[in-house]
């Protein structure tokens, strides 16, 4: 069958969103959580091979002029296939107008660059449990 990207929530079994996020070493929440976070999204992308997602991104953007990446997984089997750059490159191209931020998980800034991201001097955060994200690497 081979890959098919799709570009809306109507079809996503919201039970798996959470179990690939988990699997990556990304943060995760409920179920519902997740399906509230993509649909109030501005643009999101799920991949599928031979029905099965493997892997999903999404953006949250004003559609002006400012956007912010969120939630970049591919099923680990997948990964080093091109499917995390088919995501990016199809969030990127819905939002050409716009300069984009990135919240990424430590370690995986290589493959950011790869696609010409670049790593900011003056981003910032203010976390619910700052502890933990500074034990993740998040912060310093």
């Amino acid at each position: 069958m081979g890959l098919e990207i799709t570009l809306d929530c109507s079809q996503v079994d919201w039970e798996l969103v959470p179990q690939i996020l988990k699997r990556v070493g990304m943060g995760y929440h409920e179920p519902d959580i997740h399906k509230k976070a993509f649909e109030n999204s501005h643009t999101t992308v799920f991949v599928y091979r031979d029905g099965q997602l493997i892997g999903f991104g999404r953006a949250i953007s004003d559609g002006a002029y400012q956007a912010a990446v969120y939630d970049i997984a591919v099923v680990p089997e997948f990964q080093g296939q091109g499917i995390g750059r088919t995501i990016m490159t199809t969030i990127q191209a819905r939002l050409p107008q716009c300069n984009i931020i990135l919240y990424a998980s430590p370690g995986k800034e290589d493959f950011y660059r790869k696609l010409g991201w670049r790593k900011m001097k003056t981003g910032m955060a203010l976390f619910k449990d700052p502890e933990q994200k500074a034990k993740k690497g998040f912060t310093e």
